[in-house]
């Protein structure tokens, strides 16, 4: 898979790294961020540029959704006075058992949103829209019949704040619908991409947002 070659304009924060200035980053979300390989990938791309200047911590919950997102907010974002915060929660608030409204989905991501500007003005929250779900059908514990609509709640809410969004969706969902083999390799339960499907198609992404080149990953 080809990596972007031409990297956005460099981030506000990815600026700052480059005039010295130490940056704390916390990682917020579900087990797509508890446990995917791109936030290792990312935080070792941004030491290896900015040495002894970045600080990470990941606080991300797997089979979590945006209410645990609220009540968490505290002791696993705030108390690390984060400049920067990646935050993702949609996959999860789409899913039927947790009984969570789209509505109230976005209600809890503007709640997220006020109270980390509130504690930190000059917060940067970046939000992501991850990868598409497949084999949970109705009746299964996975079930998510407003991944869509949950989804677009970060579009919309990005765009109604001036956040950067990153958006994994079109990537992923043209290597389904034009490899399936491959999707199913990289992402081997239908929901979690393995490290190779996060070198390949989510990282230089993330590192094309920020204006960083991802010519040193795999």
């Amino acid at each position: 898979m080809n990596h972007p070659s031409s990297p956005a304009t460099p981030h506000s924060f990815v600026r700052r790294l480059q005039a010295g200035r130490p940056q704390t980053i916390v990682f917020y979300g579900t087990s797509l961020t508890a446990g995917g390989a791109w936030t290792t990938q990312v935080t070792a791309v941004l030491e290896q540029r900015f040495p002894g200047l970045v600080t990470t911590f990941n606080g991300a919950g797997p089979g979590r959704h945006s209410g645990w997102g609220c009540e968490n907010l505290d002791e696993r974002v705030l108390a690390h006075a984060p400049d920067v915060v990646f935050l993702e929660f949609a996959v999860n608030d789409a899913v039927a058992r947790f009984q969570l409204t789209p509505a109230q989905a976005r209600a809890n991501l503007n709640a997220m949103i006020d109270r980390m500007l509130a504690a930190r003005p000059d917060c940067e929250i970046i939000l992501q829209v991850m990868n598409p779900v497949i084999d949970r059908p109705q009746g299964h514990d996975g079930w998510r019949p407003t991944l869509p609509e949950c989804q677009a709640n970060y579009r919309e809410v990005a765009a109604e704040r001036g956040f950067l969004l990153i958006d994994h969706m079109p990537a992923w969902s043209r290597l389904l619908r034009e490899d399936e083999a491959t999707f199913r390799a990289w992402v081997p339960d239908g929901l979690h991409p393995a490290e190779p499907g996060y070198t390949a198609l989510v990282t230089p992404v993330i590192l094309g947002a920020l204006g960083l080149s991802a010519s040193t990953l795999g």
